[in-house]
């Protein structure tokens, strides 16, 4: 199993956590984003740099995940692609994606685009805090041991 990163947008003190955990229980950690990262020197972890472009990190992660693997990402459509490859998906704030939930949630983003391209303010999501970095770290120490033994 490996961890993959949609890095880009994966808040710092997340990708920390991670950097941690990739450590602690010796999990291949790749980070995929179209810019160049800096990460702690660890035989667990590397990175892959992506040309600039729509989808082209997400596209990358696609075409490496395998079954089993986790994908950190808040990317519905990301996530769905993940999921029916047999993988994981679970977003920065804690929250897993599944195959019961993941249409749901792609058929709310469409309807949100829909509205924000039409001119309706739609707000953002709340701001990032302690409690979405605590509940991440519980929901990734529970997958792993569920996941590792």
């Amino acid at each position: 199993m490996q961890i993959w990163v949609d890095a880009d947008a994966c808040p710092g003190v997340i990708k920390e956590i991670l950097y941690r955990v990739a450590d602690r229980v010796q999990v291949p950690l790749v980070l995929v984003a179209n810019q160049w990262l800096r990460v702690p020197p660890s035989r667990f972890i590397r990175t892959l740099q992506v040309e600039k472009g729509f989808d082209v990190a997400d596209n990358r992660i696609v075409a490496g995940v395998e079954p089993g693997d986790l994908v950190i990402t808040a990317d519905i459509p990301l996530a769905a692609a993940v999921i029916d490859k047999d993988a994981h998906a679970l977003n920065p704030r804690g929250e897993f994606y599944s195959r019961e939930n993941i249409r749901q949630l792609l058929d709310m983003r469409n309807f949100m685009d829909t509205l924000r391209s039409s001119g309706v303010e739609t707000g953002g999501p709340p701001a990032f805090g302690h409690a979405d970095r605590q509940t991440f770290a519980n929901q990734l120490d529970r997958f792993l041991a569920r996941n590792r033994a």
